[in-house]
C-alpha cells in the first residue's frame, strides 16, 4: 500500500521532480555522462529514502539515428535520489533525454542536447580553453595546484630536460611528455614504465576534448614522490600521483581515480558512480563495527589486524594478500577471501590506513554512506586540502593508539557520526566526479604552461602517442569543419 501511495504522489507531483547534472548539457564532454533525479513529495520536500530502484525509466534517442548506440544505467542512491549515467558509442545530433515514471514524463523532460554530442573516442577539441572551462563549470582555482606551483617562480623546459634526468633518470621510472599543437609526445626513462598507459590514456582523452596549451613536463611513475623539501636547493618540477609533507612534487589525481573516470561503464567495476549505487543498507541497519580489508603494504596495517584480533566486537580487519611481510603471515594470517568493495558498506565505519603511500581507496570510501576513519599521514592526494577532520572524516593517530577510542566515540555519538558520513559523501559527489578530474588536470596544465620561460619542444627520441582509431563509428567534428572553412 505504501508503494502505491508513493506512485500516487509521483503521478500528481511529477512536474516537481528535480533533474539536473552535466549529462544534460551538450558541451560537457565526458567518457560517461551523468545526471541526477531527486524525488519530491507533495509539499515539495525531497524524499530521503528510496522509492524503489525501478521507479524511473530513461530513454535517450537521436532524431537523426533511430539505432543510437547508448548504454544507460540508473543507479538508486538509496537516499531518494538517482544517478543516471550513459555511455555513447557513437556521436549524435540533438539527443533527446526522456525521464519517465510509468510512461509519464517527469521534471522538464524531455531534455534536448542541441547540436553535435560527441562520444569518448571522438577527436574534436574545443579550441578555446576558457570556453571549455566555462562549459564544464570548472572552479576558478584549486588550492592544491596553487600550493604546488608556488615554489616554482618559473619553469625552464630546456633546463629541466637535463636536470631532472640527471637527478632522477637512473634510479626512477619517468615519462617525459611534450604536448605540442595538441598532440602528445613521450619518451620513457627507467625500467618500470608500464604505468605510462594511465597517463597516455588520459592525455589523449583530454586533448580530444580541449586544446591543451603547449607544455613539457615529467611524470614520476613510481609510488613515492621524489623531490625532497630542501630550502637550500632549487626544486625540480616533477608530477606525481601522490604528495607528502617532506616532498614538493606536483600532485595529480591518482592513476586509479583517473582510470576509473576513463573506464566508467567500461572495463572497471569500481568507480565514483558505481559506489553511489551500492552503498549497502541504510545507516540504522549497518553493522556498528569498523571494517578493513587489504594487503600488508605497511607496518601499521599489521597493527590494525592485531588490534582487530584483540577487539573483534569493535573492529573487523584482515589481510587478503601477503607480499611485504610474508615472514609474518603466521602471526597475522590466515588470509581471508576477497570481499566485494560494495560489501564494505554493510558496516558503519570504514578504516582508511596508508599503504605504500596514501591509500587510493579514500575517494570510494567517502562516496559510500559509512563514516570514514582516516589515518594521520604524511601522504596526500590532490583533494586532501579540501577535507576537514570531524566534518568529512574522523581522524585517528598514525600509530593507531586512539583508534578504539574513536570507534567508541562514534558508537556513543551515532547521529554525529552519521552526519560526518553524509558530509564525506557529499564532498565526494561534489568534488571527485569525472568532470572535476578533467577540470583539475586542465587547470594544472594551464597554470604550469604559464610558468614556462622557454618553448616546449619535441625532443630527440620522443614518439607520438597516437589517438586511437574508431573505424566502426568515426565522428564528424563540426568544430574542425569551421576551422577548415576559416
Amino acid at each position: 500500500c505504501f508503494f502505491i501511495f508513493l506512485i500516487y504522489i509521483y503521478f500528481n507531483y511529477a512536474s516537481q521532480t528535480l533533474i539536473w547534472g552535466p549529462g544534460l548539457e551538450t558541451n560537457i564532454f565526458l567518457p560517461a555522462r551523468f545526471f541526477f533525479i531527486q524525488t519530491v513529495d507533495s509539499t515539495g520536500r525531497n524524499f530521503t529514502t528510496s522509492p524503489g530502484e525501478k521507479t524511473f525509466e530513461v530513454k535517450i534517442t537521436s532524431p537523426t539515428d533511430p539505432y543510437a548506440r547508448i548504454w544507460i544505467q540508473i543507479l538508486d542512491r538509496n537516499d531518494g535520489s538517482f544517478l543516471v549515467r550513459y555511455r555513447m558509442y557513437a556521436s549524435y545530433t540533438d539527443l533527446h533525454v526522456q525521464i519517465l515514471l510509468k510512461d509519464k514524463l517527469v521534471g522538464k523532460s524531455p531534455y534536448v542536447l542541441k547540436g553535435a554530442v560527441y562520444h569518448e573516442s571522438c577527436d574534436c577539441p574545443e579550441p578555446s580553453g576558457a570556453l571549455w572551462e566555462k562549459n564544464m563549470h570548472c572552479p576558478a582555482s584549486f588550492s592544491q595546484i596553487e600550493s604546488d606551483l608556488s615554489v616554482f617562480p618559473s619553469v625552464d623546459p630546456d633546463h629541466n630536460t637535463h636536470e631532472i634526468l640527471k637527478r632522477f633518470g637512473k634510479r626512477h621510472s619517468l615519462c617525459h611528455y611534450t604536448i605540442k599543437n595538441n598532440q602528445v609526445y613521450i619518451k620513457t626513462h627507467g625500467e618500470h614504465v608500464g604505468f605510462r598507459i594511465f597517463m597516455d590514456a588520459f592525455l589523449l582523452s583530454l586533448t580530444r576534448k580541449v586544446k591543451v596549451p603547449d607544455i613539457e613536463f615529467f611524470v614520476n611513475l613510481g609510488d613515492w614522490p621524489l623531490e625532497k623539501r630542501r630550502a637550500s636547493e632549487k626544486p625540480s618540477p616533477v608530477f606525481s600521483w601522490c604528495g607528502s609533507n617532506d616532498t614538493q612534487d606536483i600532485v595529480m589525481p591518482t592513476y586509479d581515480l583517473t582510470e576509473s573516470v576513463l573506464e566508467t561503464m567500461g572495463r572497471v567495476s569500481l568507480d565514483m558512480m558505481s559506489v553511489q549505487g551500492h552503498t549497502g543498507p541504510v545507516w540504522e541497519q549497518k553493522i556498528s563495527k569498523a571494517f578493513w580489508r587489504g594487503r600488508d603494504s605497511r607496518k601499521e596495517r599489521l597493527e590494525l589486524v592485531k588490534l582487530a584480533r584483540a577487539n573483534p566486537d569493535m573492529l573487523d580487519a584482515a589481510f587478503t594478500n601477503f607480499f611485504f611481510f610474508k615472514h609474518d603471515e603466521s602471526l597475522y594470517g590466515p588470509l581471508v577471501k576477497h570481499v566485494s568493495f560494495f560489501d564494505f558498506f554493510k558496516y558503519k565505519y570504514q578504516i582508511n590506513v596508508d599503504g605504500t603511500v596514501a591509500a587510493y581507496r579514500l575517494p570510494y570510501l567517502l562516496a559510500g554512506d559509512s563514516a570514514v576513519f582516516k589515518h594521520d599521514s604524511i601522504y596526500y592526494e590532490h583533494f586532501y586540502k579540501q577535507l576537514q577532520p570531524w566534518v568529512h572524516y574522523i581522524p585517528f593517530k598514525a600509530d593507531l593508539s586512539d583508534l578504539l577510542e574513536k570507534i567508541q566515540w562514534a558508537r556513543d555519538h551515532d547521529e554525529e557520526a552519521k552526519q560526518i558520513a553524509l558530509a564525506g559523501q557529499q564532498f565526494a559527489r561534489t568534488h571527485l566526479m569525472g568532470d572535476s578530474i578533467f577540470c583539475y588536470y586542465f587547470k594544472l596544465f594551464q597554470k604550469y604552461a604559464e610558468l614556462q620561460v622557454t618553448e616546449p619542444k619535441v625532443r630527440d627520441g620522443m614518439e607520438l602517442v597516437e589517438q586511437p582509431k574508431d573505424e566502426l563509428f568515426p565522428c564528424y567534428c563540426a568544430r574542425k569543419k569551421v576551422r577548415d572553412e576559416l
